[in-house]
C-alpha cells in the first residue's frame, strides 16, 4: 500500500503536471520566444466553457481505433457487441465478451473514444446474419457464423482473400447497408458525447492492403458534420485518393484528418519514397500528405512500430513489442525500412531539405484496435487480447500450455498444423493516446490532434510535457508555474523550432508515472538528423530514476536494479521514481543541422500479458515468450529548423 505521503505527492505532481498556457502558435522565431497568450481564454463554440477547463491544458486519454460488430471481421470472430457498447465500455461499464465472460477496464474511464469500423463493405456480414436478408442466400455466406474456432479462422481467410481479390458478392457493397451502419455509428457518438466529461469521435477505418501489405488509415472527424458515407479501400488502394476526397471534404467544411497504423506490418510500404504509382515523391505529394496525415499510430495490439532493431543497432530498447507478420496473412515481413516511425522521421527531414516540404512530419498517438468493441482494452493483467472468440481465452493465444498440460515440457515448439509464431503470441497489451487539451470537448481534443500534441503509451496511464526553447528561465523546474513558462518561452511538443542566432536550445522533459501502473526507470530524448545528405539517429538518457546521473561518455543512465518476482508478477516497490524531468542541451548540437527531438519514457519491468496469463493458470509461462516487458511512452517531435 502507497504512503499518505507518496500518495499526495503524485497528487501533487499530476496536478502541476497538467499546467501550462496555450501557446499562441506552434513554431519560435528567431527571437526565441513566443508572443504572450491572450488572457481570455480560447473560444470552444460553447456559451460556457466546460467543467474542468484549463488554459494550462490537462493530460487526457483515449483510444481512436476501435472496433465493434459493424466491421466484419469482428462478426466473423462472433462479437455482436454494438457502438454504443464500446462507449459503455470506455466509460467503465461491463460489458460481455465473445468467449461468455464479462469484461471491464481495470484503470478507470477513458475521456475520449473513436469507433473506427472498417469502411470496406460495413456492416454485410452483420446484415447476411439476418434470415430475412437478401444476403443470407448468398452461398459465399456458408462458414461464416461458426462457433468452431478452426471454422472461424477458415472464414476470415476467405473474406479476407475475396476483400483482397475484389470478389466478393456485389451485394455486399449495397449503399444502403453501408448507409444504415454509417448512421448507426454518428447516432451512438451522439448519444454518447458528454462534453466536459467524455468525448466521442466520429471515425471509421480505411482498411487498405495491396498485396496483403498494410496501408490502413483511421480517419478522424473533428465533428458532427461528416461526408454522406465513408470513402473506402473499396475504392481505390491508394491513399493518395483518400486524402484528395479529404480535401474535397474540407472545401464543404467537412474537417478530418487519417491516422496510418500498423506500419510495421506494411511491408516497407508505408512511408516509402516511392509513390503507390510508381513516380517519385515530390513536393505536391509531401503537402498532400502532410495536410491530411499530422499523426501516426506508433503502438497497439498488433505490435509497436517505433524502430526495429535491424534500423537502431544502438538503441537498446528497440526490441519492444516487435511483429514481423503481414497483418491478417501468415507471411514474414522482409523490408523494415519504409516500415518504422523512427525511420520515416529520418527520411521525412532528408525530404524536407530536398524537396522543400516534410510528408512524414508525424506527431504520435497510440490505440488499441480492440475488435472486441472493447476500447482501452491494453491491461498487461487484464489483457483479453483482440479478435472475440479466436484468442479470449490463454490456450488459444499460446500463454498456457495446452490441452491441460502442468509445463511445457515436451511441447513441441511448433505444434503440428500451427504457424511458426502464432501471431497472438507477438501480439501487445497496447496502447493508448494522451492529448493535452484545454477541456474534454471535441474541438480541444480534435485541436490537440491537430497540432500534434499528443503522446502515446503502451497502456499504462502515463503523463509526458516536452518542450523546447532558448529562454526558459533559469530556476524554471522549481517554479510553480513551470509548464506556464515552459510555453511562454518554448515550443510544446509536436512543434517548430526555428534556429536563433546559433543559439543552442534547452528541452524540457517531464513524465509522471500512472498511479496504477509501475515506477519510472528512465526518460530518454531520440534524435534524429541530417548530416552531409545522411539521415542518423541517437538515443540519449536525460532523466534518471534513484538518484541515478547521466554517464556523458556514454549518454546513458546506471542501471538501477529493478526486477519483478516472476511468481507473484510483484515488481520491486522501492526502485523507481514518481516522476522525472530534466532540462536538457543537446551535446552535439549544429545549427546549420535539421533534426527532430522526441521523449521516450521507460518504466521499470513488469509482467507482460502472457506471463500474468500463466500465473494465474497456476503454470508456468511460455518459455518462447518475454516473461516480462518494459512499458512506455512516447512524445511527439519537436523539429529544429535550421535558418536558411
Amino acid at each position: 500500500m502507497k504512503s499518505l505521503r507518496e500518495r499526495a505527492s503524485a497528487l501533487v505532481l499530476a496536478t502541476v503536471l497538467g499546467a501550462g498556457v496555450m501557446g499562441a502558435g506552434t513554431s519560435v522565431g528567431a527571437g526565441g520566444t513566443l508572443p504572450r497568450p491572450s488572457a481570455q481564454p480560447s473560444k470552444t463554440g460553447l456559451a460556457a466553457h466546460l467543467p474542468g477547463y484549463n488554459a494550462d491544458r490537462n493530460a487526457y486519454f483515449g483510444d481512436l481505433h476501435v472496433h465493434t460488430y459493424i466491421s466484419n471481421d469482428a462478426y466473423i470472430f462472433n462479437v455482436r457487441r454494438t457502438p454504443d457498447d464500446a462507449y459503455r465500455f470506455a466509460k467503465g461499464e461491463a460489458i460481455g465478451h465473445a468467449s461468455g465472460f464479462n469484461i471491464r477496464l481495470a484503470g478507470g474511464p477513458l475521456d475520449f473514444v473513436a469507433v473506427t469500423d472498417h469502411a470496406e463493405y460495413m456492416s454485410a456480414i452483420r446484415e447476411a446474419g439476418k434470415p430475412e436478408s437478401p444476403l443470407h442466400a448468398l452461398p459465399f455466406i456458408q462458414g461464416l457464423f461458426s462457433t468452431d474456432v478452426d471454422q472461424i479462422t477458415r472464414a476470415f481467410t476467405n473474406f479476407g482473400n475475396a476483400k483482397r481479390a475484389r470478389t466478393l458478392p456485389k451485394e455486399f457493397n449495397d449503399p444502403q447497408i453501408i448507409s444504415r451502419a454509417w448512421r448507426e455509428i454518428q447516432e451512438a457518438a451522439a448519444r454518447h458525447n458528454e462534453p466536459g466529461r467524455f468525448t466521442t469521435l466520429v471515425g471509421y477505418e480505411f482498411t487498405s492492403n495491396p498485396g496483403g501489405r498494410n496501408l490502413h488509415r483511421n480517419v478522424i472527424f473533428r465533428s458532427a458534420k461528416v461526408p454522406a458515407a465513408p470513402y473506402s479501400a473499396s475504392e481505390t488502394w491508394d491513399p493518395e485518393d483518400l486524402w484528395r476526397t479529404m480535401d474535397g471534404w474540407r472545401a464543404k467544411g467537412i474537417e478530418a484528418l487519417a491516422i496510418p497504423h500498423n506500419s510495421n506490418g506494411s511491408d516497407g510500404l508505408m512511408f516509402d519514397s516511392v509513390r503507390m504509382n510508381g513516380k517519385a515523391v515530390d513536393r505536391t505529394y509531401a503537402d498532400l500528405r502532410a495536410r491530411n496525415e499530422p499523426l501516426a499510430e506508433i503502438t497497439q495490439i498488433k505490435g509497436t512500430s517505433d524502430t526495429h532493431p535491424t534500423l537502431s543497432p544502438n538503441d537498446e530498447w528497440a526490441n519492444f513489442e516487435i511483429m514481423e507478420n503481414y497483418i491478417g496473412v501468415d507471411k514474414k515481413v522482409t523490408k523494415f525500412q519504409g516500415g518504422y516511425v523512427r525511420q520515416a522521421l529520418m527520411d521525412g527531414i532528408l525530404m524536407r531539405e530536398r524537396l522543400g516540404s516534410n510528408p512524414f512530419k508525424l506527431g504520435l498517438i497510440g490505440s488499441s484496435d480492440t475488435h472486441n468493441a472493447a476500447p482501452g482494452s491494453v491491461e498487461e493483467s487484464n489483457y483479453f487480447s483482440k479478435t472475440g472468440l479466436t484468442d479470449g481465452l490463454p490456450e488459444l493465444r499460446g500463454s498456457i500450455p495446452p490441452k491441460g498440460a502442468k509445463t511445457w515440457d515436451g511441447v513441441p515448439a511448433t505444434p503440428p498444423g500451427e504457424p511458426t509464431n502464432p501471431a497472438q503470441q507477438a501480439w501487445g497489451a497496447s496502447g493508448l493516446t494522451g492529448v493535452w487539451a484545454e477541456e474534454n470537448s471535441r474541438e480541444a481534443i480534435y485541436g490537440a490532434l491537430r497540432r500534434k500534441e499528443t503522446f502515446a503509451t503502451s497502456g499504462p496511464r502515463i503523463r509526458v510535457r516536452f518542450f523546447a526553447g532558448y529562454d526558459f528561465p533559469a530556476n524554471l523546474l522549481t517554479r510553480p508555474d513551470t509548464v506556464r513558462q515552459a510555453y511562454a518561452h518554448g515550443v510544446p511538443m509536436g512543434g517548430d523550432l526555428l534556429s536563433s542566432k546559433g543559439r543552442v536550445p534547452s528541452f524540457v522533459v517531464w513524465a509522471v508515472r500512472d498511479p496504477n501502473a509501475g515506477y519510472l526507470q528512465r526518460a530518454q530524448i531520440v534524435k534524429g538528423w541530417v548530416e552531409n545528405g545522411v539521415a542518423k539517429e541517437r538515443v540519449f538518457d536525460v532523466a534518471c530514476a534513484d538518484g541515478g546521473k547521466v554517464d556523458p561518455a556514454t549518454n546513458r543512465c546506471p542501471a538501477n536494479g529493478a526486477g519483478v518476482d516472476l511468481k507473484t508478477c510483484k515488481p520491486d516497490r522501492f526502485k523507481g521514481d514518481v516522476q522525472l524531468r530534466s532540462v536538457w542541451k543537446d551535446p552535439a548540437f549544429n545549427p546549420k543541422q535539421r533534426a527532430f527531438y522526441y521523449v521516450r519514457v521507460l518504466e521499470n519491468p513488469s509482467c507482460r500479458w502472457s506471463t500474468w496469463d500463466a500465473l494465474r493458470n497456476g503454470t508456468p509461462p511460455n518459455p518462447r515468450l518475454p516473461q516480462t516487458l518494459m512499458e512506455r511512452a512516447w512524445s511527439s517531435p519537436i523539429w529544429f529548423e535550421p535558418q536558411v
